[in-house]
């Protein structure tokens, strides 16, 4: 299923990522590994859930010292389709709850590349204010940076790899 853009409701983010989509799908599903890029540093991401299956709880915590954490992401699955897409919403709550305050829906897509991986992540709001206020709130710089950091964090174990591959 392909989802048509909006500019005028959606963020998108997108890079080449120099790794295989194994790879890049292992950190984004993995909550130790996600935990490790998914919010810019120096903050410090918390999973409390990851149940990837549509209606499944997504739910993320984040601190600026490692000691006070706060909420970060309260959502739903809506999708997972293995190796090249995940979407959730914090319209929802795991089991198809409906979510006090609604803001945004993400499609996170993962296609092979000539050089990696391609990934792109789109944030769609219901509404021109929901998207020009998380632009406001720094969408490009908060987005890219923990696209950034996904992609050293991937890039970085697949150079270790290589290297083990190497001398054994």
């Amino acid at each position: 299923m392909t989802t048509l853009a909006r500019p005028e409701l959606d963020l998108t983010v997108s890079r080449v990522i120099h790794a295989p989509r194994s790879a890049v799908w292992s950190a984004w599903t993995d909550p130790v590994s996600f935990e490790q890029w998914w919010v810019p540093a120096p903050e410090i991401c918390r999973v409390l859930d990851m149940d990837l299956h549509p209606g499944g709880s997504f739910r993320t915590e984040f601190s600026q010292d490692g000691v006070d954490f706060g909420p970060q992401i309260t959502g739903c699955f809506l999708a997972v389709d293995e190796l090249e897409r995940i979407v959730f919403t914090d319209a929802l709550l795991g089991g198809w709850r409906p979510a006090e305050e609604p803001f945004l829906t993400a499609v996170i897509t993962m296609r092979d590349h000539p050089e990696g991986t391609e990934y792109v992540a789109t944030a769609m709001h219901r509404n021109v204010a929901d998207r020009d206020r998380h632009e406001e709130l720094g969408f490009r710089d908060g987005w890219g940076t923990v696209t950034r950091q996904l992609a050293e964090l991937v890039e970085a174990r697949a150079s270790e790899s290589a290297g083990e591959e190497r001398t054994s």
